[in-house]
């Protein structure tokens, strides 16, 4: 099972890169917040030679597919085969209001979008002309000084993050892998994310071992009470958010917790940011992250996933020290495979 966490920063970001792969961590990736989520991967694709770096999502509707292509190939590049173009959809509000793009029909939207990157890719390697015709996209042009031939590292693997069954199966049927968003519990994921991603394979024909799935996990982690409980807070902080969201909810429902939605919604509109962080009480803090001293954090990581990812990505909603995240890598290498 590999080990991705969080690039933060950007100034830093090639510095703390190393340190990643110092620390024995396999993969980093960044995340469309307050810096472009590509300017850091590039600053530290030179600074690294064996940490996979990834976006943790860039996010798609909003981008055009050439656009992205050539980001995505030229990251590959740089990288020396070693980056992940993953893609999400988020919500309808953030799309419209803080984009002032489309969001209309997301599935759709997100197929088209993998195949159009496809085709792009396709014409680069082979030279194959550009012909796609989509509903929402169409290139049919590609004059050879647009061209970057073929990558020596070939197209960069693309990846979809989901959460819900329909992109979840969408994911698994035309991506290389799937980023399973953290906002998750043991329960949610083995009756709802992990039989969705079966229906993707099985309706692609597809085998599991070519898709590379990515378990998130939001991580409270510490090693005296004073820095966990810093890492509750935050955790709630975090959780409290999320679980505000309607697009969240059947998670909260699988758990029985589905009131819980609309009362932290409410407060968000209400702008009582600081009430909402106190409706998550300890078990649904325990449910929704992995919570504790590093070998707890990674018994509850291993329990939670079962063998059943290849890939964990750890979120962390406060910054844990690198020595506390080398004990995490530590403690994770002795799980034995399959668990």
């Amino acid at each position: 099972m590999k080990i991705d966490t969080m690039l933060v920063g950007l100034e830093d970001a090639p510095a703390h890169a190393r340190r990643l792969e110092q620390l024995g961590v396999d993969g980093a990736f960044t995340f469309e917040g307050p810096h472009d989520v590509f300017t850091p991967l590039v600053l530290a694709a030179d600074a690294t030679t064996s940490l996979d770096l990834a976006t943790n999502v860039a996010i798609a509707f909003p981008r055009n597919p050439v656009q992205l292509a050539h980001q995505a190939y030229d990251l590959q590049l740089l990288t020396h085969g070693r980056f992940s173009l993953g893609l999400g959809s988020q919500i309808r509000a953030q799309v419209e209001k803080r984009y002032g793009a489309a969001y209309d029909r997301p599935i759709a939207r997100m197929r088209e979008m993998v195949g159009a990157l496809r085709a792009v890719f396709a014409t680069w390697e082979s030279g194959e002309r550009l012909d796609f015709r989509g509903e929402f996209w169409s290139h049919t042009l590609m004059p050879p000084m647009f061209n970057p031939g073929p990558n020596p590292y070939g197209p960069p693997p693309i990846a979809v993050g989901a959460l819900g069954p329909q992109m979840l199966r969408l994911a698994s049927e035309v991506a290389d892998g799937v980023l399973v968003m953290p906002f998750n519990t043991a329960t949610h994921f083995a009756t709802r994310s992990g039989p969705a991603i079966d229906q993707g394979l099985a309706r692609a024909g597809r085998d599991r071992s070519s898709l590379v799935v990515t378990g998130e996990v939001i991580v409270c982690c510490g090693r005296n009470e004073e820095e966990m409980e810093a890492a509750r807070l935050a955790g709630r902080w975090l959780l409290s958010f999320y679980a505000s969201t309607p697009a969240y909810r059947p998670v909260l429902e699988s758990e029985g917790w589905e009131d819980l939605q609309p009362e932290l919604n409410q407060l968000s509109k209400s702008g009582r940011w600081e009430d909402m962080p106190g409706l998550i009480d300890d078990g649904m803090l325990a449910a929704l992250a992995a919570v504790g001293s590093p070998k707890e954090v990674v018994a509850d990581i291993a329990a939670r996933f079962g063998g059943r990812v290849d890939r964990v990505a750890f979120y962390t909603p406060s910054l844990i020290s690198e020595e506390t995240l080398g004990q995490i890598v530590a403690e994770l290498a002795t799980v034995p495979p399959g668990h």
